[in-house]
């Protein structure tokens, strides 16, 4: 019985393991029931298990099928509705499909719209970057335009300033774009073609002063004349008994010294051909004539260049060359008076533009430098005149060409440049023009011996007699009161060698005008130069009229006559120069005439006098100045 019970009690054990087992399987997820079933396997009760399961499917089948069949009609009519909705849902996707398909027919001329709008934008963005852009480059563009157009129209110092601006100002802003490093390589280009062309410029300047500067000096001497008319109406003012001066020299001497400009004056001979002050226009100034600009301009542009030195040497060595041609005077310069003009005015010219430069540069020629030049100018022009000169044989050319050198020395005067040395050469040419004149007035003095009768002068009325009276200084108490037709005790060309020495003493006195000499110089200069003409001049002509062969001993008596008279007249040469100089004959170191000696000489050789005294020419200075 126990082998039956312990059958009964394993039974029950296996049948309470698959039962176990099965709710196991029932409540633990398909993917971990392989340990349960393996468990099942590796027991011995695997046929039972089976029976076991399928008793269990076959349980849950019967509830399965008592659930359908509690639900079925709620099934049914759940797929009524739901085949329904499907119906419904049908329309509604159809409708959907509908609507969608209108919609994208409507929304492609909104979509198009969106993306012309799109674009629009985009372009509308890159339109305001260009122009942020554009705005920051056009500035530039604008400046290097500016630049050059300014180099175009030879602006060479704004283009300069331009450019500077342009490299420190503008380009920086815009140093990120590729035209702006063209513009940045080119900025030393450009500085180097501004800087040669306006040296450009300057050399034209320099060719140009060069062949005007005749026209230059020209016109500053024209002024010197007008200044020294100016100045002589002014000196006469107080002479003429205080006269009002006329309207326009009235205005022209206000001009004058209001403006301050340098002294200038018009000239008596008739050197410049300056018609009546009345008629005169204004004659333009140095800065009217020459445009000084491009020596401006070139300067500034060194000066900001930092190349201010090499600019003053070029400048300095190019107007040395310029002076040296303009110091070589020409060969045949010694034949006209136009000749000597001309070089003059290259002078003047020349020291006036110099002038200029000095008084409105700052520092591009010193005052050392330009008296340098004047002093190398003065000398060679001395030297050159002096070798000129000596060729003139005419006494109005020397007069001439003194009058020149005159108005050539107070022009530079007036430009502050020191002339001592030309009114000492002048004195030399004053021996010249001497001789010229001694040698003139030996022709005159030939010609009026050699056309006399050697007879005296009848006269047959009072008119007559009062011009020869007039003439020649004679008074002779019995004679006045003798009736007329009467005779005169001496020839014709007594009066007339009377009126030629006085013509030669108003001939000497003209040289010494404009040369600054003192009264006391200019008597002493005339009187020197009239003995001169008596003591050998006249003096030469006489003996050589006594020594003819065929003068008879009535010529003889009449000379003789004649130079007595001559000799009485001296006196009154005396009285005419002191009249003409202001200086009394009393003056210490005044020098006396010697010509009573000379017609004293004169007689004693015709009468076999004393033939051993000394020749007038030859006559030892005496002291005081005497000849």
């Amino acid at each position: 019985m126990e082998r039956p019970k312990m059958a009964e009690l394993e039974s029950l054990e296996t049948a309470a393991e698959h039962e176990r087992i099965l709710r196991e399987i029932e409540s633990t997820d398909t993917a971990c029931i392989g340990p349960t079933l393996r468990s099942v396997y590796d027991g011995e009760e695997h046929g039972r298990f089976m029976e076991k399961l399928e008793a269990r499917i076959r349980n849950h089948d019967r509830e399965i099928e008592k659930m359908c069949n509690f639900h079925y009609q709620g099934f049914v009519d759940s797929i009524t509705e739901l085949l329904k909705v499907r119906g419904e849902a049908q329309k509604l996707k159809n409708q959907v499909t509908d609507t969608n398909r209108k919609l994208q027919n409507e929304g492609k001329e909104l979509i198009l719209a969106m993306e012309e709008l799109r674009q629009c934008r985009l372009q509308q963005r890159n339109i305001s970057a260009t122009v942020d852009k554009l705005t920051l480059c056009l500035p530039v563009l604008e400046m290097y335009s500016k630049l050059r157009e300014q180099m175009k129209s030879k602006r060479h110092y704004p283009a300069l300033k331009t450019l500077e601006h342009l490299e420190h100002t503008f380009l920086p802003q815009v140093s990120h774009y590729r035209f702006c490093k063209v513009m940045v390589d080119n900025i030393p280009r450009l500085r180097e073609e501004i800087k040669e062309l306006s040296m450009s410029d300057l050399k034209d300047f320099l060719e140009s002063i060069r062949k005007h500067s005749d026209k230059i000096g020209e016109t500053a001497m024209k002024q010197a004349q007008q200044q020294r008319n100016l100045d002589n109406i002014v000196s006469q003012q107080p002479r003429i008994g205080g006269g009002k001066k006329s309207k326009k020299e009235f205005s022209a001497s206000s001009e004058l010294e209001v403006k301050n400009t340098s002294p200038m004056s018009e000239q008596d001979s008739g050197i410049l051909d300056v018609e009546d002050e009345d008629e005169e226009e204004e004659v333009p100034g140095a800065q009217d004539l020459v445009d000084f600009s491009p020596v401006y301009r070139c300067l500034h542009i060194y000066s900001v260049l930092g190349a201010r030195e090499t600019f003053e040497s070029y400048y300095r060595k190019q107007r040395r060359k310029q002076a040296r041609l303009v110091l070589q005077p020409p060969s045949n310069m010694h034949e006209t008076l136009d000749g000597y003009r001309k070089y003059f005015n290259q002078i003047v010219g020349f020291f006036v533009v110099e002038d200029h430069i000095l008084h409105t540069t700052q520092g591009l020629v010193s005052r050392a430098y330009i008296d340098e030049l004047w002093e190398m100018a003065l000398s060679k022009t001395i030297a050159a005149l002096r070798t000129h000169s000596s060729y003139c044989s005419d006494p109005s050319l020397v007069l001439d060409l003194k009058n020149l050198i005159v108005l050539f020395a107070d022009t530079l005067q007036g430009y502050g440049f020191p002339v001592n040395q030309l009114f000492d050469m002048l004195l030399e040419i004053q021996d010249q023009y001497s001789e010229t004149l001694l040698k003139k007035w030996a022709g005159v003095f030939r010609n009026i011996l050699d056309s006399d009768n050697y007879s005296p002068i009848p006269v047959s009325n009072e008119e007559v007699y009062r011009k020869i009276v007039g003439q020649f200084p004679f008074q002779d108490a019995e004679l006045e009161k003798q009736p007329f037709p009467k005779k005169f005790p001496f020839s014709e060309f007594v009066p007339k060698v009377y009126s030629q020495i006085k013509e030669f003493i108003y001939a000497c006195l003209k040289f010494s005008e404009d040369l600054h000499l003192s009264s006391t110089e200019v008597d002493d200069m005339i009187r020197k130069s009239t003995n001169l003409l008596l003591t050998r001049t006249l003096s030469n002509c006489l003996q050589n009229v006594i020594k003819r062969k065929n003068v008879g001993l009535t010529e003889l008596v009449q000379i003789i006559i004649n130079t007595t008279h001559l000799e009485k007249s001296c006196k009154f040469l005396e009285e005419f120069i002191t009249n003409i100089t202001n200086v009394l004959p009393e003056t210490v170191h005044t020098t006396k005439l010697y010509g009573t000696t000379t017609f004293k000489v004169a007689r004693q050789r015709r009468r076999g006098g004393d033939l051993h005294q000394p020749e007038p020419e030859d006559r030892p200075v005496p002291a005081a100045g005497r000849l």
